[in-house]
């Protein structure tokens, strides 16, 4: 018998966040610093992450779209970059905080959040960003309140696609991972999901990855986590 959802854990970026408006000018941003004023290499770099100079839209599964500071400047080296890796990461996560700022949920978000925390459900986000920028989202966007556990890349549970974010949720809330939902627009953040044995997989189509990508990994898909309905998603 299924166990019943008690606790939905987010993706950020292209979950709770429009990801190719927020993004674009920051990625623009760690590319330039990155390639040390050569606009060759820069665009290169751009490419290398995964974004479309030309379009400035991010592709599914590339680096900025599933990787963290680190992985990404690791990136940036390996394709030309002659910034020491920890200066770069340090920068990186400095750029993208800084995006934040101007942040915005996508639409609908801010109406469903505190809903579903209101009828009992326990909210948290795990994002391959740095905690910090995570906190500063949410303070940004006005919806602080409706989460009890937030993780990023750095804050010791491991990285996607790996299970330690929902591990760490379930320690942390004291609800099993069978009773959690995990929602997220990218393959890493489903694989993850399964990773940890959690008790649904919710893929969006609001960010980078395509139907194609997350079907084979979802027990459900939706346009956007603002779809989510309690009693026909959630069993409530």
């Amino acid at each position: 018998m299924t166990s019943p959802i008690k606790a939905l854990l987010f993706d950020k970026d292209g979950t709770l966040l429009d990801f190719d408006s927020t993004w674009a000018t920051p990625q623009e941003k760690v590319a330039e610093f990155a390639a040390g004023g050569d606009t060759a290499l820069a665009t290169q770099l751009l490419i290398a992450g995964g974004m479309d100079p030309v379009t400035r839209k991010t592709a599914a599964g590339s680096l900025f779209a599933a990787g963290n500071a680190l992985e990404i400047a690791e990136g940036f080296v390996e394709n030309g970059s002659q910034i020491a890796i920890d200066v770069l990461t340090e920068k990186l996560d400095r750029i993208f905080l800084d995006g934040m700022d101007v942040a915005a949920l996508l639409p609908g978000l801010s109406e469903v959040l505190p809903r579903l925390k209101s009828v009992g459900y326990v909210l948290g986000v795990a994002s391959s960003d740095c905690e910090a920028s995570i906190a500063a989202f949410l303070k940004t966007t006005g919806v602080s309140d409706c989460f009890s556990f937030i993780s990023g890349y750095d804050s010791g549970y491991g990285h996607k696609p790996g299970p330690g974010m929902v591990n760490g949720f379930a320690q942390a809330t004291g609800i099993p991972e069978q009773e959690i939902a995990v929602i997220g627009d990218n393959t890493h953040d489903l694989e993850m999901a399964a990773a940890a044995g959690a008790g649904l997989k919710i893929g969006v189509l609001s960010g980078t990855g395509t139907r194609a990508d997350l079907d084979p990994l979802a027990d459900l898909i939706l346009a956007s986590a603002a779809d989510i309905n309690v009693s026909s998603h959630l069993g409530g």
